[in-house]
């Protein structure tokens, strides 16, 4: 995708309409009471409308109503129990630190309720002598927050009504992009110069940003009840594309093959060139297909495929009569990209189709495949012991704000010292690494900024202009504080100055108090996540790590079904496929996270990258391994493969076994598979006989490598500290 269209792409997403809807709930309140004359009210329910839109992440609409609806009561008790305290200084700090532990503890219930807990602390903090305590005037103040939240409720909720798919257009437009890049990734393994173990690492960076896009998309498309029995054409479309999409996505994984022993056989020859090329207009293909899924125009073909198959088949007919080499593994991959084209096809051929009858039929259940939650007070109860990061992160918050407010008390650096807990409250997060990475992006985007603000506001002093500014700088902000979180800041900041300015305040010594109060909030925030109960991935590392091995597990376990002549459930594959997916994502972010730590606490780094590793050649090659065993002849199946996988599968069982799972976890079970006795009469000697046996062979070297590097891990773990 040029320059251009990635641009026109933004402006059609899903988070440049949510920056729109966030700024125009927030600015129409405080624009007619300005008009009216009373600016100050305008601007009380400006923050109300503000908080609940910070709220609304995407999501399907009784999630996002309840989670508004949620969010207006949290923000009315916190602001209430704030102003009430706000004239007893060290009742105040007592009311700071215990609503800070329980808007934090909120993420125990997932990312919606978290963001909410957050909207919490923020009008918390806003609050510190806002108004004064008379009941006149918190019952005026309650009044208006209170009219703000139902304005933004009612418009975001009308607009849902407007157009009641678009949302989940976006986010499907989005994930369809995500695995463009995926397999435009893919397509460097077929270069004969490349550093394997950076492609790797890029590869299943890229696969957690497609988990987790997906994920969402599901709960978009399969939460709701009435979109999933739909009959209007667009909402059995996008249901029907997105189940394709992931089809495609586990299509583009099947492709994968030991790619240091097939650049070093078929390098030479040049075929993998044609490959290379062919893999990349794939992954072009999905990206334009994206963009005009996102731009809501009828998406019609970039690239006629022909041409690229027949040049790959005749490029391999050639190392055949010309090298001599046996090229059934480059067969099999051409197989794979002839697929995945089909797939596209197909996908490009529903738009065509005039009958809503006429989409496929979904053979699953699709309300399997989201996660179900009951809000009850188990996960908190759970969460309330040392052993949780959640817990730890909720103290330390606590804590930490606090501190900040006393220190505010001690330091008079101006009237808006409760920008120290604004940055405290933004920066400090469950884990070190994502705290120092916050850290750095809200002081560079700060003082870049900042500055960038002040010299807007030197030179620019008509308020026409600089109103149009501050509703451009509104929109980025809101825009893209979910994807490019520094850049958010970046306009954050002259946004701010620049909306003081209009307040009649001097915004050189505005623009001074943020940035001292920033540093001071930053410093508090990054000290307290290294030495007030931090929580070190290492620690942590191993729930995850047996969680994907498990995964794995079953999802290998399908292979021997079929082996063993039995036809797998559809749902039951498709959700062992899931589970895959998603704990590969876990588990890399885990190790990403990890490695960002201080060098003293990375224990073990080098044992994880290679399980990390040595788990995604395992899930990727186990698809390519699931698609040839579904395709094979019954006749091409022997016992002897049969006991290649068993002894597979037992050696994961080991490494599992490892392992102790958590306390909410179940008992692993191996599971017990029967195989036909006739099945070790078959001797068969043909090629795909041959390739599925030389691929089971591969994964039980993978597994073997897997069970030594658990074993090392375990042996070191063992060790006391400083041997």
């Amino acid at each position: 995708m040029n320059r251009t269209k990635e641009i026109q792409n933004f402006f059609y997403s899903q988070y440049f309409a949510d920056g729109l809807r966030i700024t125009f709930g927030t600015v129409v309140p405080a624009l007619i009471f300005s008009l009216l004359g009373n600016l100050q009210v305008g601007i009380i329910i400006s923050l109300g409308a503000m908080v609940v839109g910070l709220s609304d992440t995407p999501g399907p609409l009784n999630h996002r109503r309840n989670g508004m609806w949620l969010c207006t009561l949290v923000v009315l008790v916190s602001v209430l129990i704030t102003v009430l305290a706000s004239s007893i200084p060290w009742l105040l700090a007592l009311i700071i630190i215990a609503l800070s532990f329980l808007f934090s503890m909120f993420a125990v219930y997932g990312a919606r309720a978290s963001s909410v807990g957050t909207m919490g602390i923020l009008v918390m903090v806003l609050s510190i002598d806002a108004i004064d305590d008379t009941s006149r005037g918190v019952i005026a103040h309650l009044s208006y927050i209170l009219a703000g939240c139902t304005w933004y409720m009612l418009l975001s909720l009308s607009l849902q009504q407007v157009r009641p798919y678009r949302q989940a257009q976006q986010a499907l437009a989005e994930s369809i992009q995500n695995v463009a890049d995926y397999i435009r990734i893919k397509a460097n393994f077929y270069t004969t110069e490349l550093n394997s173990e950076k492609n790797y690492r890029a590869l299943i960076e890229q696969q957690i940003i497609v988990s987790e896009h997906q994920d969402d998309v599901r709960e978009l498309l399969f939460r709701g009840k009435k979109t999933i029995k739909d009959t209007t054409k667009i909402g059995r479309l996008l249901i029907v594309i997105f189940t394709d999409i992931v089809d495609l996505f586990e299509q583009s994984m099947a492709t994968h093959y030991d790619y240091d022993t097939i650049r070093q056989q078929f390098g030479p020859t040049g075929v993998l060139q044609y490959f290379n090329a062919t893999i990349r207009r794939i992954g072009n293909e999905l990206a334009h297909l994206s963009y005009q899924i996102n731009a809501n125009k009828k998406p019609t073909a970039l690239y006629n495929f022909k041409t690229d198959l027949e040049r790959i088949r005749a490029a391999i007919d050639n190392v055949e009569t010309t090298h001599q080499i046996n090229t059934l593994p480059l067969k099999k991959i051409l197989i794979n990209v002839r697929n995945l084209i089909q797939r596209i096809d197909s996908i490009y051929g529903y738009f065509n189709m005039e009958s809503k009858n006429s989409f496929k039929k979904e053979e699953t259940d699709l309300s399997k495949f989201i996660e179900h939650k009951e809000i009850d007070l188990k996960p908190l109860r759970e969460n309330l012991t040392m052993k949780s990061t959640l817990f730890r992160h909720a103290l330390r918050m606590a804590i930490v704000m606090g501190l900040g407010y006393l220190l505010s008390l001690v330091i008079n650096v101006g009237a808006h010292s409760y920008w120290i807990l604004l940055t405290i409250m933004v920066i400090l997060k469950p884990g070190f690494s994502l705290t120092k990475q916050r850290n750095f992006q809200r002081l560079i985007g700060t003082i870049i900024g900042g500055i960038g603000g002040a010299l807007l506001l030197m030179f620019i002093t008509d308020e026409t202009s600089l109103f149009i500014l501050l509703l451009v700088f509104m929109v980025a902000t809101y825009s893209l504080i979910r994807i490019n979180y520094v850049i958010s800041v970046v306009f954050m900041t002259p946004y701010i100055l620049i909306l003081f300015s209009f307040l009649d305040m001097n915004t050189l010594t505005i623009l001074r108090e943020r940035i001292i109060d920033t540093l001071i909030g930053s410093g508090l925030a990054f000290f307290s996540s290294y030495i007030i109960l931090p929580s070190w991935e290492s620690m942590q590392v191993h729930g995850p790590m047996r969680k994907l091995l498990i995964a794995n597990y079953h999802y290998m376990a399908q292979a021997l079904k079929v082996i063993a002549g039995q036809q797998p459930n559809i749902t039951d594959y498709k959700l062992a496929r899931k589970d895959v997916y998603v704990t590969t994502a876990n588990m890399a972010s885990a190790f990403q996270r990890m490695i960002t730590e201080p060098k003293s606490k990375q224990k073990d780094a080098k044992e994880v990258n290679r399980f990390v590793v040595f788990n995604h050649i395992l899930s990727s090659y186990s698809v390519t391994l699931l698609n040839n065993v579904m395709g094979a002849d019954s006749t091409s199946l022997t016992g002897a493969q049969v006991r290649v996988i068993r002894k597979t599968l037992f050696l994961l069982a080991q490494s599992i076994n490892l392992f102790e799972p958590d306390e909410d976890e179940d008992e692993f079970r191996e599971i017990e598979i029967d195989t036909p006795p006739d099945i070790d009469d078959n001797n068969i000697d043909s090629e795909e006989s041959r390739l599925i046996t030389d691929q089971l062979h591969f994964l039980n070297r993978i597994a073997t490598d897997l069970n030594k590097s658990c074993n090392e891990l375990m042996q070191q773990r063992q060790q006391p500290e400083g041997t």
